[in-house]
Formats: structure tokens, C-alpha cells, sequence
């Protein structure tokens, strides 16, 4: 019996290294060393290393010198993603959505035609960071203009943050709007006003 009883905690002490350490400094050492971004969850960072927001993750911008993102179901709130769970004909969802369409063509100047659908509709995870190409060429101009800079510099960075289908055809194209504005800042400056990116907030 002394026999099995010592198999049993040799075995146990074992499993106990292998599984609760081995096995995970195993991991942690391949994902520091080939995936480090994502290991540290992917978070873009300044020169001197602070934190501005990560591209997997939407944030709010307002003012009229940035790119802004679709709706958020949540406020933009990552602690607590989801969407509104509205169904297409629930009377608060087609209100919301006409709001924001006037919303858009007061402030783009455009017609209610030219505005894409994910642009007054919130992502089912409320925090989509992405927004399709003519979404982000509806803004230019009025990016452009609240920056004093040729529109045509500024199609130019959104042509250059315009991502391909995954593996060619998966999905549609589409440009990061963090990534984007980051851009912005760093062709053209920080409006002197604009609070930095990675603090502007509900």
C-alpha cells in the first residue's frame, strides 16, 4: 500500500509541474516570442510608451478633425460589449437609426443615400473597430476641411488604412478607425485643442 500511496503523490507532483507550470511557460515563452502584439493584448502604444487604445477595440471621437466610428450598443464601454438586441423593426431601433442618419447628412452634407448602414447601426458586440471604405470617404471632406489640409492627402491615408477581405475573400474590405485618426496626427498634427487620443471619453 506504502507503494501506491508514494506512486500517487510522485505522480500528483508531477502533473502538478508539468501542467500548472511547464505547460504555461511552455506558452507564455512562444507567445512573448512570435506574437508578442497580441500576447501583450495588442495595444498601441506612443514613443514614450503610452497606451492609446488597441485596433481590436472601437473608441469614441466627435470631433470633426477624426474619423468617426460606427454606433456602439454599449457607449463604447469594453467592460461591457454587446449590442441593443433590437430587432430591424423595433420602434427605439428605427428611431435611433433616423436620428442618426440626420445626424449624418447635417453633419457630412451628403444625402441619406450615401450613408452606409453600419455607419446608424450598432455592431452585435457594440465595439466593432472597423467601418467599410465608403464610410470613411464620406468623412473626408469634412476631415480635411476642420484640418485645413487637400482632401485628397487625406483619401490618400485612408487608401493606405484600407485593409483587403481576410485571405482575399473573407469578409469585406475595411479601415481601423483608430489606426486611421492615429495616422491623421501623425501626417498632420493633433488639432491643438483635441484631447489625446486614448482619453477622449462618454
Amino acid at each position: 500500500m506504502f507503494k501506491e500511496i508514494k506512486q500517487g503523490i510522485l505522480f500528483t507532483i508531477v502533473t502538478m509541474v508539468l501542467l500548472g507550470g511547464a505547460y504555461h511557460l511552455v506558452f507564455w515563452a512562444i507567445g512573448q516570442t512570435l506574437f508578442a502584439f497580441q500576447a501583450e493584448g495588442s495595444l498601441i502604444r506612443r514613443s514614450d510608451g503610452t497606451v492609446v487604445g488597441s485596433p481590436l477595440i472601437a473608441q469614441k471621437f466627435t470631433r470633426p478633425e477624426y474619423f468617426q466610428p460606427r454606433p456602439s450598443g454599449v457607449d463604447y464601454n469594453a467592460a461591457s460589449t454587446g449590442g441593443t438586441n433590437n430587432g430591424p423593426s423595433n420602434p427605439d431601433h428605427l428611431k435611433a437609426v433616423q436620428e442618426r442618419i440626420d445626424a449624418i447628412t447635417k453633419q457630412e452634407g451628403v444625402t441619406a443615400d450615401r450613408v452606409p448602414s453600419e455607419m446608424v447601426t450598432a455592431s452585435g458586440g457594440g465595439l466593432d473597430p472597423h467601418i467599410p471604405p465608403n464610410a470613411a470617404e464620406l468623412q473626408a471632406a469634412r476631415v480635411a476641411a476642420s484640418r485645413k489640409v487637400d482632401v485628397r492627402r487625406v483619401r490618400e491615408l485612408v487608401a493606405a488604412h484600407t485593409e483587403a477581405p481576410t485571405l482575399g475573400f473573407l469578409g469585406r474590405a475595411r479601415v481601423n478607425v483608430l489606426e486611421l485618426n492615429l495616422a491623421l496626427d501623425e501626417t498632420f498634427g493633433a488639432p491643438g485643442t483635441a484631447p489625446a487620443i486614448g482619453t477622449e471619453r462618454r
